[in-house]
């Protein structure tokens, strides 16, 4: 079932670029989120940095994506102290390569968004886990037991 993912870069924060291709990482969370400093992704990150001391001994990376502008990511970056990058996909281009763009219902209207998903990718860029639709509570925890298999 394992999938390979074409190589991409986007803008990420601390003003580098980051490239699937160039990642030295034994292998990469890439997480996809609807929107910065909103509830439930504020949740999600933080877990994510509870965890980020577990993944790095590991040997992962964890890189944080949404369609937020670069500055956005800054500011939510150091209001938290995510010790990890964002990824800018305004351009979605992540976002259509992982397929995790969906109409969703919001406030009864359908708006395109994206649907909080999850991957494990190795450094050849091929998927190993991915988690779509995805609960906050206790997911970090999934992502990172899933991790310690690899």
């Amino acid at each position: 079932m394992e999938k390979k993912v074409e190589d991409f870069s986007l803008p990420s924060t601390g003003g580098k670029t980051f490239q699937l291709s160039q990642a030295k990482d034994k292998f990469l969370v890439l997480y996809f989120y609807p929107k910065d400093n909103t509830p439930g992704c504020t949740a999600e990150s933080l877990q994510f940095r509870g965890l980020h001391p577990q993944f790095v001994a590991l040997g992962g990376g964890i890189y944080g994506i949404s369609r937020d502008s670069l500055k956005s990511h800054e500011n939510f970056k150091a209001k938290h102290e995510f010790p990890f990058d964002l990824l800018a996909d305004t351009e979605e281009k992540a976002c259509n390569l992982f397929g995790v763009i969906k109409m969703k219902n919001m406030y009864g209207k359908q708006v395109r968004g994206i649907e909080r998903s999850s991957f494990v990718v190795d450094r050849k860029g091929v998927i190993l886990r991915a988690w779509r639709g995805v609960k906050v509570p206790g997911h970090a925890q999934e992502v990172l037991d899933f991790a310690k298999t690899l």
